[in-house]
């Protein structure tokens, strides 16, 4: 009996689970429906029914019967995950874009800039209306559906930070509006070409154009530490983690390791190289990296984002989370085109960036057939990051 309870709780332990999700996840997200599919948005899906189920029976996780230590394994080991799928994904997007990045910033790429302050301040604004009609929405509930609406984890960590004895509401609303968060974000991004019936080549001759860069050189000799990348790509994680465990005195505010990595990969795409040693990595290993880390991340987000989904549900929180979502996206990607006229892909990109939404980037990659389109996320992520930690805790403040 004991032999067959210590291979049960093998059979469910962290990283059976995690694998499991992946495996039926992509197998959700390779269901199309005209056209549509979540793609790797489906390892998502997966994971946040998999912490539904869970929740409801926690013998199904390591065979653990006892809900105490189910909680602090789930917190725990799914943090962990997310961590290391944030740093890996985003270090990949900022080493992709970095030797184009510094280079193409200028009057016209400030465009993202105010893509990214604008879609934030619209969903912030939208959180403080709910929040001043409906006297029964707690504002740590508030704030948590608007963290989960942007898919903003670090977001989150701030709210939590400020909503004293109201960290669970922050948490269970972030939970609550984190699926259409990435969903309406990923499906936005697939169906714009198609209800535009825009002829994809021909955006993509666009992005070229507007990206085109001469690659860098180098005029020292410069040598590989090893051959695969993974030198320059953990140095640039490490140095990422380094850059976002400053704070900002005051306002208490970090980068954090997301943040912090995307700065750093975008600083050593640029440059290249140290000294002697070369920096630059194959666009096979950085593609396969991005995957990696977005997969990663969508298990160690989606979990614990569907333990927290059952806490406080009600339909009036699913709703708010809907349009925290919709709105802002809608109305930034109007601006985007119309306003800053920004063509197609790049808009798209930037709403993906200011919209937070790490697999949102991922599918718009697939939709384009280029990771080009990674340059206006990387302009606009930062700034939306910034802009959605310091509104979170000012929300909070003012309620």
């Amino acid at each position: 009996m004991g032999y067959m309870s210590g291979v049960l709780a093998s059979m469910l332990g962290i990283v059976f689970v995690a694998f499991m999700i992946a495996t039926i996840g992509y197998l959700l997200g390779a269901i199309e429906i005209k056209g549509i599919s979540l793609g790797t948005a489906g390892v998502l899906l997966a994971a946040l029914i998999y912490g539904v189920i869970v929740s409801k029976h926690p013998e199904l996780y390591m065979g653990e019967s006892y809900i105490v230590l189910f909680d602090d394994a789930i917190k725990a080991k799914f943090s962990l995950i997310s961590s290391i799928g944030t740093a890996l994904f985003v270090t990949s997007v900022g080493l992709i874009a970095g030797p184009k990045f510094f280079r193409n910033f200028n009057k016209a790429t400030m465009s993202f800039v105010y893509m990214g302050v604008i879609v934030i301040a619209i969903g912030s604004a939208i959180t403080l209306a709910f929040i001043l009609l409906d006297k029964n929405l707690e504002p740590g509930m508030a704030v948590g559906l608007m963290t989960g609406a942007l898919t903003s984890t670090p977001g989150l960590s701030a709210a939590k930070e400020v909503a004293a004895g109201a960290e669970d509401l922050v948490t269970a609303g972030y939970g609550i509006a984190y699926l259409y968060g990435v969903l309406g974000v990923v499906f936005f991004v697939q169906i714009m070409p198609k209800i535009l019936k825009v002829d994809m080549d021909e955006e993509r001759a666009k992005l070229v154009a507007v990206n085109a860069q001469a690659a860098s050189s180098f005029k020292q000799k410069v040598r590989k530490i090893e051959p695969f990348g993974f030198f320059p790509f953990f140095f640039a994680i490490a140095i990422g983690c380094i850059l976002g465990a400053f704070k900002i005195p005051g306002i208490n505010f970090s980068l954090g390791n997301s943040g912090g990595c995307l700065v750093a990969g975008l600083i050593v795409g640029h440059f290249g190289h140290l000294g002697g040693i070369d920096l630059r990595i194959e666009k096979n290993t950085l593609n396969f990296m991005r995957e990696l880390g977005l997969v990663l991340f969508l298990i160690g987000a989606g979990v614990p984002g569907g333990v927290n989904f059952v806490n406080s549900v009600r339909i009036s929180y699913f709703i708010y989370g809907i349009v925290m979502t919709t709105v802002p996206m809608l109305i930034g990607y109007f601006l985007a085109t119309k306003v800053f006229k920004i063509d197609l892909l790049n808009s798209l990109g930037s709403i993906t960036g200011g919209m937070t939404s790490t697999p949102a980037l991922g599918a718009l990659i697939a939709t384009a057939g280029t990771d080009e389109v990674a340059g206006a996320y990387a302009a606009t992520y930062p700034v939306a990051l910034v802009c959605v930690v310091i509104m979170a805790k000012v929300l909070l403040m003012l309620s």
